[in-house]
């Protein structure tokens, strides 16, 4: 039935919770390349093999996925376990396509304050270097999806000029809020959409007590300042940036260096070796905070910190989504809205390519050997299309290929 009409009461689609765990375990082993990656893989899985879902409810539910904040493909994920098997089979996809990059983050992280030597200065080095590939290829595949037209390019522009003015998290903030004030004028030409309807197992009310407990947790964490346990604080931090980030992995990474490189509870060239590390991972980008939550405070984070970090960066797009879905369909099909993303969604690419800049490129490189390598990386993900693990054997292979030779 269409959400419009959906009541607390009604049943969720045949299927249970362990189908739903292997099938995104199976996912989450294999699943390289990063989130557009992971869209096609799950588009193959549930569609076309499994036919879990009809192509239009793909197309609908990725679509509400975008057009939210949070982790793009982790929440079509959810979304596709909570229509097969209701709320067991949403948390059931999160674990299932979570837990093994999670796993392998943080067994890198205690791994990495072992790596002192030449060659693991070298390795850490080339991970840093991977971070600078990896984010030039989103900001270049951002700015061609998200600012295809020159009102959009025009905000994506002014974004990244102011931020490179001011890159405080306020001012970022403001940036988003005044695309998202511009938007029904510059981005007039945006069309709304309308798809097929979406069978849904709750109704309005529990989508109401979503969006309240997402909100009222977004306030404690936006107002906790520095009171609290380690794993109160770090659960705040990564709270505030599952909650704000529009975008999904790579622009996760300016919010998370404000929270946490800023106030030195990490430092830099460890957060970006971390970033680097995650790219050859398969899996959600975020299993990133698996890594970061452990590394907190110079490594007095331990496993409840590293759980803690996971838990509170994807929660705040799950509620989101949770309690959008009952108002999508209504929602989707009003073109005042559809454009005011389409605006923040422009931002998010000035966002991006501000952070490209200072830290990333600020911090990693350091000679012309490392732009050499970077920009090989580059031509190796964007022009040979290989695949991201490519562009990580290349630059950990070459930074410590540059060290044996003296470079």
């Amino acid at each position: 039935m269409p959400p419009s009409h959906a009541n607390d009461n009604a049943t969720s689609s045949p299927g249970d919770a362990a189908e739903v765990f292997l099938a995104f375990l199976s996912l989450g082993l294999r699943s390289f390349g990063g989130p557009i990656a992971h869209l096609g893989y799950f588009r193959r899985a549930f569609v076309q093999q499994r036919r879990w879902l009809e192509d239009a409810q793909f197309t609908q539910l990725l679509a509400m996925c975008q057009f939210l904040p949070g982790p793009a493909s982790s929440q079509l994920g959810f979304a596709i376990g909570l229509h097969r098997a209701g709320w067991r089979g949403a948390l059931a996809a999160f674990a299932g396509f979570t837990l093994p990059s999670a796993l392998l983050m943080f067994a890198f992280a205690g791994w990495a304050p072992y790596l002192h030597g030449v060659w693991g200065q070298a390795l850490l080095h080339g991970l840093k270097l991977v971070a600078v590939v990896v984010i030039a290829q989103g900001v270049l595949g951002m700015w061609r999806s998200l600012a295809p037209d020159w009102p959009r390019r025009a905000l994506a522009i002014a974004a990244c000029v102011v931020l490179l003015w001011q890159s405080q998290a306020w001012m970022q903030l403001l940036v988003i809020g005044a695309a998202a004030a511009l938007g029904p004028w510059l981005c007039r030409g945006v069309e709304a959409n309308r798809g097929s309807t979406l069978v849904l197992g709750y109704g309005h009310r529990t989508g109401i007590v979503l969006l309240l407990i997402y909100a009222v947790l977004l306030f404690v964490a936006l107002t906790l300042g520095a009171r609290g346990d380690l794993w109160v604080q770090t659960g705040a931090a990564f709270y505030r940036a599952g909650a704000l980030v529009f975008g999904g992995g790579h622009v996760v990474l300016p919010w998370l260096r404000q929270a946490l490189v800023d106030p030195g509870w990490i430092d830099e060239g460890s957060f970006l070796a971390g970033y680097g590390a995650a790219q050859a991972m398969p899996g959600p980008m975020f299993s990133l905070a698996a890594y970061l939550g452990s590394r907190m405070a110079g490594g007095q984070g331990g496993a409840l910190d590293s759980l803690v970090a996971l838990l509170a960066i994807f929660l705040p797009g799950f509620l989101l989504l949770g309690g959008v879905l009952p108002f999508w369909q209504r929602l989707s099909t009003r073109a005042g809205a559809v454009r005011v993303v389409a605006a923040i969604n422009a931002a998010v690419v000035g966002l991006l390519a501000a952070a490209l800049y200072r830290p990333v490129w600020t911090v990693s490189i350091g000679s012309m050997a490392d732009v050499v390598i970077v920009a090989c990386g580059f031509v190796m993900l964007v022009v040979a299309r290989q695949p991201a693990w490519v562009a990580v054997a290349w630059c950990v292979t070459a930074s410590c290929a540059g060290r044996w030779l003296g470079f």
